[in-house]
């Protein structure tokens, strides 16, 4: 490795220079090897939250802000790692979580686990195209066998829509009030859902989450409407309106001013008195108007004047304002209501309905609840703790288990976790191996290896020794029958996951490996790692100063 200027010489002696001075190049073996121990340091730190025993990591910013968690995506985004073989695991987890919701540390785990077999393979001199070639070979029968081990799920079988949440939800902080969490989970997904020609579509941009610390984990709830996070603007207003018709408003309750600087004249005081009331007479126009509609409640993006309040609050109008944009869709469509960017247009067609509109008080803070919606393609999941960092992460375990039962309805496909598959798996690739012969054999047989170090991951992490176990868990799975053993942390012995319903999405899985091979494919394929010198700090504080001054003594 040179950190030097590499320096070339030409047949008569001339040195030439092909890198700047500051640059670091690796290559060869050595290249390799320094990405390999990357990619293993980063496995290593994830492995030990991986499963339902797994561990908790601190991350604490440089503004000493703190996150508690196990979710992979967050450690790796929160690490601010350097290396770049390091950075390709984290786009890989990015990928992974953005495709599927979850799977990202079985992504990386199984991609630390085929670069340290590819490296074991590399000390005997196989090429590391040979391992390549091994591994997507692998990589198919993997997924193929997958496909073949799935079992279907109609979007009507809550009992396993239930269970795939609560294993998702097994590893998280939340797992205590798993059973409940799960429940409310599988309501929000299946009321988001629509059929769109002969597929379900799932949406999960309709599940809106807000959170508020306060209560206990199992004071979380779901609204099948929508929660505006503000409060009810005037105290005259109603608190509660049942058969609420919802005008939804994307125009200011407020005089308009000039967009350029306007100079009016008043000569005496009765024409300031009638430009007041002009003022008044245009925002008492504008209420008239929404109470012509027929609007009982209104929820406005903008602002709303305290005399156009007073105006509503005389009509026993609830109003709030302020209101998000992303909320304003979410009505519209769990009301049925229309957005209207002019209020001169509004009419009753334009209403939403909500059969209750409320302001509750949640924690210290007054919140608008619209319950009950004419078409509830929108809900809410209103979460809770008693730390904020318990409802962070709580929100971080629910989106989890949201996007795994949403993957499934899209997917209508599940396997058996708790490392069961990859125990099957793993067995196939065994049997392919010596088919396919030479040394790509090596390769696919260090493949099948690497997938099985995920159970192992399991047992490590429920104090289970590793060897034991999958020696048992592999004759199991021999014999007819036995294709859903996997690892039961909680006994410490083998047991059907299917029976537990330990039950995860087929394509999480089938993703995971996706993904986790192109990563170890990547790293492996990289001969030459040449860095750029760090550029450095400009010494123009000190120059620029001193130009100012001579242009001062000028």
């Amino acid at each position: 490795m040179s950190s030097t200027a590499t320096v070339a010489q030409t047949p008569e002696g001339i040195p030439v220079i092909i890198l700047k001075e500051g640059s670091s190049r690796s290559y060869g073996k050595e290249a390799l090897r320094v990405n390999i121990s990357a990619v293993k340091i980063v496995q290593e730190m994830l492995k030990t939250t991986y499963g339902p025993r797994g561990m908790d990591k601190m991350l604490v910013d440089s503004l000493g802000d703190i996150t508690i968690t196990n979710d992979g995506a967050t450690i790796l985004d929160k690490m601010d790692l350097q290396h770049p073989a390091a950075k390709l695991l984290v786009q890989i987890a990015k990928g992974q979580d953005e495709e599927t919701a979850d799977g990202t540390k079985t992504a990386v785990i199984l991609a630390g686990d085929l670069v340290k077999k590819a490296e074991d393979l590399l000390y005997k001199d196989i090429h590391p195209t040979v391992i390549v070639s091994g591994y997507k070979k692998a990589e198919e029968e993997a997924i193929k066998a997958i496909n073949e081990l799935s079992a279907k799920v109609t979007v009507d079988d809550l009992e396993t829509l239930k269970k795939v949440a609560h294993t998702s939800l097994n590893s998280k902080a939340v797992a205590g009030a798993r059973d409940y969490i799960a429940d409310i989970v599988v309501k929000a997904v299946t009321q988001v859902t629509e059929k769109r020609g002969d597929r379900l579509y799932v949406d999960l941009d309709n599940v809106q989450l807000v959170k508020k610390h306060g209560g206990s984990i199992r004071d979380t709830q779901l609204v099948y409407g929508i929660v505006v996070d503000k409060e009810v603007v005037h105290p005259g207003m109603p608190k509660r309106v049942e058969d609420a018709k919802i005008a939804l408003l994307n125009a200011p309750l407020e005089v308009e001013k000039p967009e350029i600087d306007a100079e009016i004249r008043i000569n005496d005081p009765t024409q300031m008195k009638r430009f007041l009331e002009e003022d008044e007479s245009i925002l008492k126009e504008k209420v008239e108007k929404i109470v012509a509609s027929g609007a009982n409640v209104v929820i406005c993006q903008k602002g709303i004047d305290d005399v156009a309040q007073h105006f509503l609050a005389k009509h026993g109008i609830l109003a709030v304002r302020r209101a998000k944009q992303s909320d304003l869709e979410k009505l519209s469509r769990a009301t049925g209501g229309r957005v209207v960017s002019n209020i001169d247009e509004l009419t009753a067609q334009d209403l939403g309905y909500a059969k209750l509109v409320e302001e509750r008080k949640v924690g210290e803070d007054k919140m608008v609840f619209v319950e009950q919606a004419k078409n509830p393609k929108a809900v809410s999941i209103l979460i809770r703790g008693g730390l904020e960092r318990v409802v962070d992460e709580t929100e971080r375990a629910i989106k989890d288990a949201l996007g795994t039962t949403a993957d499934v309805i899209r997917d209508g496909r599940v396997v058996a976790g708790g490392g069961a598959v990859e125990i099957e798996v793993a067995k196939r690739l065994r049997k392919m191996a010596p088919q396919v012969g030479g040394k790509e054999q090596l390769a696919i047989e260090a493949y099948a290896n690497a997938i099985e170090g995920l159970p192992v991951t399991l047992m490590e992490n429920s104090g289970l020794d590793p060897i034991d176990f999958l020696m048992k868990l592999r004759s199991l799975h021999e014999t007819e029958g036995n294709k859903w053993y996997g690892v039961n942390v909680f006994t410490g012995q083998p047991d059907d996951m299917w029976k537990l319903g330990v039950i995860e999405p087929t394509v999480v899985k089938a993703n995971s490996i996706k993904a986790a091979t192109e990563a170890a494919t990547l790293i492996l394929r990289i001969d030459d790692l040449i860095a750029a010198g760090k550029k450095s700090e400009p010494k123009g504080g000190e120059s620029k100063k001193s130009g100012e001054e001579k242009k001062d003594e000028d």
